[in-house]
């Protein structure tokens, strides 16, 4: 006999294979709750805590990923908003700035028209390079060639303008990395990101320096318990180290887990911000 944690986990993953058969359809809640026999309520509360997200916003990330391939082929922005179940341009852009941060000619463009500036740092934590926009730091890595590190820059904004300098929000950047840390105030962002995931990093900005917390600490901070996996998923698509601490993220074991830029330099800051703390305690 099923237990009940079963049959749960078997109405979302037929809910998440009918979305996906049948998101250019735009179902409704109650529609979807339906095939999988339940009210719409319990629907949206069981699907929300198995999937880390709400129904309507995993529809729209089908959506917005269908659109997205839709533009990568050249096509007009009235043809991907129809072929993805959308009424027209509007209701795309409209998706495209709540998810993607930007216009859907933005993304089909690659970021033309937009102007990037970067610079590389040697930090006590090794070398990292810096990139902004105008509004905000878009990117910062620890680097293990330059070039590599440029490459991934540019894959973010294949089309962008690219310039090496160093502007002022960089420099407040570099000056938090350095040394200033009790100020992060000072430096502006400008990320490309789902809801869930600036939800999650702006729970990460909540970690005080010299402090741990878990996956599932996380996902209750965003009212989301069932949700550690997806929460994973966005820590480790930071676009930003330091500045946004993905590094201050272990498992509910004590085992520090992975990092993307690499374990060893996740222990040795986890480690400098503990010494920073307590020279600070005892002055």
């Amino acid at each position: 006999m099923k237990t009940q944690e079963e049959i749960n986990f078997e109405r979302i993953a037929d809910a998440i294979a009918y979305l996906k058969a049948n998101f250019y359809e735009q179902p409704s809640l109650e529609r979807v709750a339906e095939q999988v026999h339940l009210s719409p309520y319990h629907f949206q509360k069981l699907f929300t805590d198995w999937a880390g997200v709400s129904p309507k916003k995993f529809l729209q990330y089908l959506t917005i990923g269908h659109a997205k391939k839709m533009l990568q082929q050249d096509v007009s922005l009235f043809s991907a908003a129809l072929e993805s179940g959308l009424s027209g341009t509007g209701r795309l852009h409209d998706l495209f700035v709540s998810i993607e941060g930007m216009t859907p000619g933005e993304y089909k463009n690659g970021g033309e028209n937009l102007t990037i500036s970067y610079h590389f740092t040697d930090t006590p934590f090794g070398r990292a390079l810096t990139a902004a926009t105008p509004k905000g730091i878009c990117f910062l890595a620890f680097v293990e060639t330059d070039e590599a590190a440029l490459n991934d820059l540019r894959q973010q904004f294949p089309n962008a303008r690219y310039e090496q300098a160093l502007g002022t929000i960089q420099q407040n950047a570099i000056q938090l990395l350095l040394n200033n840390w009790q100020e992060p105030a000072l430096v502006k962002l400008h990320l490309k990101a789902t809801p869930f995931q600036l939800k999650v990093w702006e729970s990460l900005l909540k970690i005080p320096m010299g402090r741990l917390g878990t996956y599932g600490d996380i996902a209750r901070s965003i009212a989301l318990p069932g949700a550690s996996r997806a929460v994973g998923s966005a820590v480790g698509d930071n676009p930003v180290a330091f500045l946004i601490p993905c590094h201050r993220v272990i498992r509910a074991t004590g085992v520090l887990g992975n990092y993307r830029w690499g374990q060893a330099r996740k222990e040795a800051m986890i480690g400098w911000e503990a010494a920073q703390t307590e020279n600070a305690f005892a002055s």
